[in-house]
């Protein structure tokens, strides 16, 4: 049995791989549709930083923010907050199918019991690994 942090990593990799495939034709990576997806009625960088962080580094949030406003998805009412434009609420609005269909066809075979239990065992491990420091031997 391959141990956890290759299946993470592999369907980490495997996930973004579908969604970039599957958003490409509507102009999208996984990135960029998850700083759409997130940008509520008006939203700040730092809250969308903060969300996303686990999801990529800060230079491809950056990135894929300036995408958003580069296609009119997004705009800026105020310096550090993003607001969907009507542009971009029916750009999301055209994908929720495709997404849909994706999480569909990533949850086949797998129960709701045991998405909870690994939804749960995965955030117990993050806690227990962000918690508390590693004990190092003494130099």
């Amino acid at each position: 049995m391959k141990p956890i942090g290759y299946w993470l990593n592999r369907t980490d990799s495997a996930i973004t791989r579908y969604m970039d495939d599957m958003l490409d034709d509507f102009g999208l990576t996984r990135v960029v549709w998850q700083v759409l997806n997130s940008i509520k009625d008006e939203t700040s960088d730092t809250e969308l930083f903060s969300l996303l962080q686990a999801n990529a580094d800060v230079q491809t949030l950056q990135a894929a923010i300036d995408t958003t406003l580069a296609n009119h998805w997004a705009t800026r009412p105020s310096p550090d907050r993003l607001s969907l434009t009507p542009n971009g609420r029916a750009h999301l609005a055209q994908v929720a199918e495709h997404v849909d269909a994706f999480r569909e066809r990533s949850m086949a075979g797998i129960s709701q019991a045991d998405y909870r239990t690994t939804i749960s065992v995965l955030e117990r491990m993050t806690h227990n690994l962000e918690s508390e420091a590693p004990n190092k031997p003494a130099p």
